[in-house]
């Protein structure tokens, strides 16, 4: 007969569970690596918001997919449209790093670089958007159904309504994104990017990694001279000592390739000092009243101040369904973005990050009437709320964001799940904004 006690040791269980954490690990920092060479071969860089995303790669794999779908993938919109109005959202904050980012990826997919010297040079059709991109930047609760008429009914320069719902998905990601960007303090190491040299196209880009894309074209299998230049953005150890392996692994067929750099043209090499000079473009030419900023929402009997209550229309019974029917698929993505940053591990309680999520919708007009607000004083310290909104509402003000003293004691991975959270949170709540207005603009 053979007696079990709990004082019992099984050492063949316990070598069993180390090895099973070793392997979760391992597949982590695998899944990470593959990512971070994707982006490396793809244009000699990880880019810096991939770098401080990297702690939570579950989140990371759903943002980039979303964002190489409304970037890159089969929408309405051609695709210089679609990084030139990701640059106005970016300039609305004076966002450098997301302005340079989207300029070198709009002349990378053939886009015009006159329309780089600022918002005149643009088509009216993208001029068009300048209201409802200042509004849904700086006062979200102003959206409303005549801006959406005014967008849909403009004569020759009308867009269509899908056309529109890619371009409010475009104009809110790159809105929240600042946010990220900003407090993670990623702007003040900003680098302009330049168009590869090697034309790499738009079909192959760093968040295929998140696509299960593994074909590397060959001719893409090295960076060239002229990308490894650009590498500056690239400040985490890890990735440093990652390009160095693949560098060393790689020397020869740089080697063979030294030669075809040398064969281009002074012609080729003009056109693209020209286009990382325009890179340089000041984000204020992308900017029409700059005075239009951020103001405190305040619950007032006004009718256009009147609060959105999320009972009336929410994310998962309205919006989802709309965007979704207009925009093949988006919403799908979109909802397991969402759902990726609520489910991180996190030392928050989910008590604390729900008090976190609704004090941003809070200040930007969005109300629940089943929630106890009075939980957010009392799990949120005030330094904490400041930092919040100050990152959701107007990042431009935090470009060197001071983090409250409470923060002292955490982890780098939690003070980017909270900057996570803001984004995720704003983003939610430019859509519902807009998506509220185009349902308006349908039923009328």
């Amino acid at each position: 007969m053979i007696i079990c006690t709990n004082k019992m040791e099984y050492p063949l269980r316990s070598q069993c569970q180390r090895v099973q954490k070793q392997v979760m690990v391992n597949s982590e920092k695998e899944r990470m690596s593959l990512l971070f060479m994707k982006a490396l071969v793809s244009r000699g860089s990880v880019d810096a918001v991939s770098q401080q995303m990297a702690s939570h790669p579950q989140y990371l794999e759903s943002f980039l997919r979303t964002q190489h779908y409304i970037l890159h993938m089969d929408g309405p919109l051609p695709l210089p449209y679609r990084h030139y109005i990701a640059i106005m959202a970016a300039a609305r904050h004076h966002c450098n790093y997301l302005v340079y980012l989207h300029s070198a990826q709009f002349l990378r997919v053939g886009g015009d670089p006159l329309w780089l010297q600022g918002l005149e040079a643009a088509p009216s059709r993208l001029r068009l958007l300048d209201h409802i991109n200042k509004v849904l930047a700086h006062q979200p609760w102003l959206t409303a159904c005549s801006h959406i008429q005014t967008l849909l009914k403009s004569g020759e320069q009308c867009w269509s309504l899908a056309e529109l719902v890619q371009a409010v998905v475009i104009l809110a990601h790159c809105h929240a994104l600042c946010s990220f960007v900003f407090g993670c303090d990623t702007d003040s190491n900003c680098v302009p990017l330049s168009k590869s040299p090697n034309g790499t196209p738009p079909t192959f880009c760093p968040f295929d990694a998140a696509n299960g894309n593994t074909n590397v074209p060959q001719s893409l299998a090295t960076p060239s001279e002229h990308i490894t230049r650009r590498r500056s953005l690239d400040s985490s150890r890890d990735v440093v000592c990652l390009k160095e392996r693949i560098q060393k692994s790689q020397e020869e067929r740089e080697k063979r390739e030294e030669r075809l750099v040398q064969t281009q043209t002074l012609h080729q090499t003009d056109m693209e000092e020209e286009e990382e000079t325009i890179c340089f473009t000041d984000p204020s030419c992308f900017i029409t009243d700059p005075e239009f900023c951020y103001e405190e929402f305040a619950h007032r009997e006004e009718d256009h101040f009147q609060v959105f209550r999320v009972q009336d229309y929410s994310w998962e019974d309205h919006g989802f369904s709309l965007v979704n029917r207009l925009y093949s698929d988006i919403g799908h993505l979109l909802d397991d973005r969402l759902r990726s940053v609520t489910t991180l591990p996190s030392f928050h309680n989910p008590d604390m990050k729900r008090a976190i999520w609704n004090y941003i919708h809070c200040v930007l007009g969005i109300r629940y009437d089943d929630y106890d607000y009075g939980e957010v004083n009392q799990l949120l310290e005030r330094d904490l709320k400041l930092y919040i909104k100050a990152v959701a509402c107007y990042p431009d003000a935090t470009k060197t964001p001071v983090c409250p003293l409470s923060w002292a004691v955490l982890k780098t991975s939690e003070r980017i799940h909270v900057n996570l959270l803001i984004m995720e949170a704003r983003l939610q709540a430019e859509l519902l904004y807009a998506l509220r207005a185009i349902t308006q603009y349908m039923i009328a």
